[in-house]
C-alpha cells in the first residue's frame, strides 16, 4: 500500500528537476576556483603575498602539498601523501556525485551543499594532479593570530559541509498522519 497520494505525485511531476541548477553551481565553483588560482599564479610570486586590508587580510601565494591546514605536508613520503589525497578525493567526488544525482531532483539546502562540496573537491584535486600541490591564497589574521591560507575550493567545501550539518541538526517536521 502506497502512502503517496495523487496530489503528491502531481506535485512531484510538476516540480522541475533541480540537478541542472545544482550542477551549474558545481561548475561555477570550479570556474571561480580555477580563475582565482590562475590569477594568483600570474600576479603573485610563490611564497609571497600582498596586503589587502592591513592586520586583517592578504593574498598569499602558498603551495600546499598536504591536506587541509597543510597536514602531512612535511611527510617523509610526499608522493605517497599526494597519491593518497588524490585517491581519497576521487573517491569522495564519486560518492558526492552519486548523492547529488540521487537527491538533486528537488532544490534544497542539501543539494546546494553537495554541489558546493563537489565543485570544491574537483577544484583541489585538479591542482594536485596538474601541479602536484594545491594553490592557497586567502589569508585572514587578527594581530598575531591567523587562519592558515585557503582557496575558493576550500571555502566551498567548508560552506557545503556546514550546510549539511545545519540540515542534519534542523528539527524535522512531523509527518502528517
Amino acid at each position: 500500500m502506497s502512502l503517496t497520494t495523487q496530489y503528491d505525485r502531481t506535485i512531484e511531476t510538476r516540480t522541475r528537476d533541480a540537478r541542472p541548477i545544482l550542477f551549474g553551481i558545481t561548475v561555477l565553483i570550479i570556474l571561480l576556483d580555477r580563475w582565482s588560482k590562475l590569477w594568483i599564479m600570474h600576479n603573485i610570486i610563490g611564497g609571497y603575498g600582498r596586503v589587502i586590508i592591513p592586520n586583517f587580510f592578504r593574498l598569499d601565494h602558498v603551495y600546499n602539498t598536504g591536506a587541509a591546514f597543510s597536514i602531512f605536508a612535511d611527510s617523509m613520503s610526499p608522493d605517497a601523501v599526494r597519491r593518497s589525497l588524490i585517491g581519497f578525493s576521487i573517491f569522495a567526488i564519486v560518492i558526492v556525485l552519486v548523492m547529488l544525482w540521487r537527491t538533486g531532483r528537488i532544490f534544497n539546502a542539501s543539494g546546494v551543499a553537495l554541489a558546493l562540496i563537489l565543485g570544491g573537491a574537483i577544484g583541489n584535486v585538479y591542482d594536485r594532479i596538474a601541479y602536484l600541490h594545491v594553490v592557497d591564497f586567502l589569508e585572514f589574521h587578527i594581530k598575531t593570530h591567523f587562519w592558515p591560507s585557503f582557496n575558493i575550493a576550500d571555502s566551498a567545501i567548508v560552506t557545503g559541509a556546514c550546510l549539511l550539518l545545519l540540515e542534519i541538526l534542523r528539527p524535522q517536521p512531523k509527518d502528517a498522519e
